[in-house]
């Protein structure tokens, strides 16, 4: 399944996002013996050609992917605690980039792995549609403020014109009274509230998944109810 992680607003924490989501969806595939997954669970996308936020490493790049350089399954990591396709972080290595190819990398990589999570860009511009057009649902992040959930309104009426099926809206930093029930109604999807958390902040600093190191935090009990609900939406 590709699932697109998207937002209006840059810095509502899409990126925070998208690879705890990536953990958590693992966790939940992984068998309750704790055998290894018998087939490769997620893999996080970061699909922002200018602004990468993700964790990099050395090696071939979405950058390198979308310029025909490498093949998408040689831009995968996967040493780090979630499976991850880096975006390069040069002006020159966007450039090259033909973002026209992402759906053909997005189908590719679904072959092999269940979920095939993107972290798209902020903005409604051709590299936000793009992702939201080769998906099968997204994920909408947004923060309690009336700017960001003005902005995620408008991606909102974006992906109902690419047919992406809206599966749950993300709350994030939300106070201790977070108004879910209204985001919810106003959106026309479930929300779940993800608190602000400085060990979830610390743990993305990292390059960590907070259920690795901190897991018995509010923050995280919230990023496992998204994943249930997530998991819900796949056809599977």
């Amino acid at each position: 399944m590709i699932l697109a992680v998207t937002g209006g607003k840059g810095g509502v924490g899409k990126s925070t996002i998208a690879y705890n989501l990536a953990a958590e969806l693992d966790a939940l595939e992984q068998p309750d013996n704790g055998a290894p997954l018998s087939n490769p669970g997620s893999v996080v996308v970061d699909g922002d050609l200018g602004m990468a936020d993700l964790p990099s490493s050395h090696g071939p790049d979405l950058h390198d992917v979308l310029a025909d350089r490498a093949d998408p399954y040689e831009a995968v990591r996967e040493d780090g605690p979630v499976a991850l396709v880096p975006c390069g972080r040069t002006l020159a290595g966007a450039r090259s980039a033909d973002l026209r190819g992402i759906a053909d990398v997005l189908a590719a990589l679904e072959r092999t792995y269940r979920w095939v999570i993107v972290d798209s860009p902020a903005g409604l511009q051709a590299d936000v549609g793009l992702p939201l057009a080769a998906a099968d649902a997204a994920v909408l992040v947004t923060a309690p403020e009336g700017a960001a959930l003005a902005d995620a309104l408008r991606v909102r009426a974006l992906a109902r014109e690419l047919d992406a099926g809206l599966c749950r809206i993300v709350l994030n930093r939300a106070g201790p009274d977070p108004a879910t029930g209204a985001v919810a109604d106003r959106f026309g999807a479930p929300a779940v509230a993800v608190p602000e958390s400085e060990p979830l902040a610390t743990a993305q600093a990292h390059g960590q998944p907070l259920r690795e190191t901190a897991p018995d935090t509010p923050a995280r009990h919230a990023l496992e109810a998204l994943a249930d609900g997530v998991y819900s939406c796949s056809s599977v």
